[in-house]
């Protein structure tokens, strides 16, 4: 699909985004500290149940990056899936961000496993289907940043919400989860209903041999990927951390949500910057723009102490700015690569590689989580001791600063520019306008041999095949 999406139908494109939002922050940035402080857990048993509950969240994207790339229905390959995932994110999130009085780390691991799920089979079809939604390597930055402006809205009112409501953070766990409860299936109806899907294209089977091996073999697939999973460990240790830093290092668990909301507010504010950035030198380049100018700014994080709150909200203004070419550039440079194996396979599977993008995104934050709080117990934390504050400045500030230098040698001389993806565009469609002439032709033979003739039909545009006698 080429044509340029009117407002209203990218509107419905990304409202999705906005409840789902506010259910990735919670479970990101939330509902670690919660369960270990609030509900008892402690700092070790939360990371570890967390991550496992990642690992099995991470075996079910292949499978359903593939089944979303085959499911043939009226409605399309992707929309069916969007209506299928929302009861079941639903029923988990509630149970999850509403817990009893006493439960234990089972309870964590299944309802978080169950939430993940939920979460993979709204997630994976609905950023292929962004992906789908133009051909065009600057439109698909604009499909891009429908999506994740709508998606820091949401973010915004997750955060928001903690300082609005009374009551403490089990309180606003539970206002988070009725925001869940009424938004998404909203959200989803609307998306379903007003924006198309592109023609149904049949994926040929590759084979798994052959499949793994075109994989491997896309070189700008496997830099993006790398550089992705890198930056995204840099991002969600802070993520993970942040309630801490602010609570132990600032000493202002009041701030919190406005922190948060100045945080994702200079996101979406930067978005344009982005874009037109992006249209005049390329979509890596600003990215690794971004992400060095993210660094410059990290560095300074472990200095701040009591006191320090303005410094640290000049720090959520320059880092949120950053934030928004982390929101745009990578999902529209995966689409560029999934052309990349289009070309080189002969099929589309946008599915499988976004779910093996989502399969990083989760490894990187199970990571982030799963390694972090471990460390921190380890080093003594345990409120205001000197080593454990160090080391939770240390991983909130220095250690993203390591990983996204990594990512930005990464990307350096990325392959895939606007001239290249158009010209990978031109080769897809010249392949296919072959492939339907030589199918129109096997048809035109075999017609023939079983004696059929054609008829033209007024000026000769269009031909009619009727049975000869």
């Amino acid at each position: 699909m080429t044509a340029k999406l009117g407002r209203f139908v990218l509107f419905a494109y990304g409202a999705p985004g906005l409840p789902l939002a506010a259910l990735l922050l919670p479970l990101y940035v939330f509902l670690p500290a919660f369960y270990a402080e609030h509900v008892g857990l402690g700092f070790a048993a939360v990371g570890a149940a967390l991550l496992a509950a990642r690992l099995w969240d991470m075996a079910t994207d292949p499978l359903i990056g593939m089944l979303s790339d085959r499911m043939s229905s009226r409605w399309g390959r992707r929309r069916p899936w969007l209506l299928l995932g929302t009861p079941v994110v639903m029923i988990s999130a509630w149970f999850l961000f509403v817990p009893g009085s006493a439960v234990g780390v089972p309870y964590l691991i299944v309802w978080s496993a169950v939430l993940y799920l939920g979460a993979t089979m709204i997630q994976l079809p609905y950023q292929a289907w962004g992906a789908e939604l133009s051909a065009d390597y600057h439109g698909r930055t604009r499909i891009a940043a429908a999506r994740e402006v709508q998606v820091v809205f949401g973010t915004l009112l997750a955060a928001a919400l903690p300082a609005l409501l009374a009551g403490g953070t089990p309180a606003a766990m539970r206002g988070l989860a009725w925001m869940i409860l009424l938004a998404l299936p909203i959200a989803v109806v609307l998306a379903v209903r007003f924006v198309p899907e592109g023609p149904l294209v049949r994926p040929n089977w590759l084979g798994w041999r052959r499949g793994v091996r075109l994989l491997a073999a896309n070189r700008p697939f496997r830099r993006l990927i790398a550089a992705y999973f890198l930056n995204g460990i840099a991002n969600g240790l802070p993520a993970s951390l942040f309630l801490l830093f602010v609570a132990h290092v600032l000493e202002r668990p009041d701030s919190s949500g406005l922190l948060l909301f100045v945080y994702f507010l200079c996101g979406i504010a930067a978005v344009p910057l982005w874009l037109g950035l992006s249209r005049r030198f390329g979509k890596h380049r600003v990215w690794m723009g971004a992400m060095i100018w993210a660094c410059a700014v990290f560095v300074w994080v472990p200095l701040l102490g009591p006191g320090d709150l303005w410094w640290f909200v000049v720090v959520c203004v320059l880092t949120g700015a950053s934030l928004g070419a982390d929101l745009v550039l990578p999902p529209s440079m995966q689409a560029d690569v999934v052309d990349e194996d289009t070309l080189e396979s002969g099929t589309p599977r946008t599915g499988l590689y976004f779910a093996l993008w989502g399969l990083v995104t989760k490894l990187a934050l199970a990571l982030a989580v799963g390694l972090s709080f471990p460390l921190l117990e380890l080093a003594g934390f345990g409120g205001a001791d000197g080593a454990g504050l160090f080391a939770l400045a240390a991983l909130y500030g220095l250690a993203p600063v390591v990983f996204k230098l990594g990512a930005v040698a990464l990307m350096r001389g990325f392959p895939i520019t606007a001239e290249r993806q158009a010209e990978i565009r031109r080769l897809i469609a010249a392949r296919a306008v072959a492939a339907a002439g030589n199918s129109a032709a096997t048809g035109m033979n075999r017609n023939a041999e079983m004696g059929e003739q054609p008829l033209e039909s007024g000026s000769g545009t269009y031909r009619m095949w009727r049975h000869a006698g």
